[in-house]
């Protein structure tokens, strides 16, 4: 896979995959790259406290459109950092907030949806 940063997707149809995305699955980690192969440490480490308690959950790679993604989660975190978390369409974080929860014990129940 090769990157082309003009190779970005229209603001809508990043707002129409980000809405669907969320409204599809439980827990959802936007980030850079793919669960395969993470392109920013942050992401990969994000994966790895998810992956400790959850088998199930969506990754989104967003560097096909960064900007247009940042925009669009902005929208429904107030956060323009990537890896963003959300658990039943709500925001929850990017992995320093997973690490903190994880250090408190309260990571596993975050990422438990009843």
């Amino acid at each position: 896979m090769t990157f082309q940063p003009n190779s970005s997707l229209e603001q809508s149809e990043v707002d129409d995959i980000v809405e669907t995305t969320l409204e599809e699955n439980e827990v959802v980690l936007f980030m850079k790259g793919t669960q395969l192969m993470p392109q920013c440490g942050y992401s990969q480490r994000a994966l790895e406290l998810i992956g400790t308690y959850r088998e199930d959950f969506e990754t989104v790679d967003v560097l096909e459109s960064l900007p247009e993604f940042r925009t669009a989660l902005s929208e429904h975190s107030g956060w323009e950092t990537i890896p963003q978390t959300f658990v039943d369409g709500e925001f929850v974080g990017g992995s320093d907030i997973l690490a903190e929860l994880d250090e408190r014990g309260d990571l596993e129940s975050t990422l438990t949806v009843e």
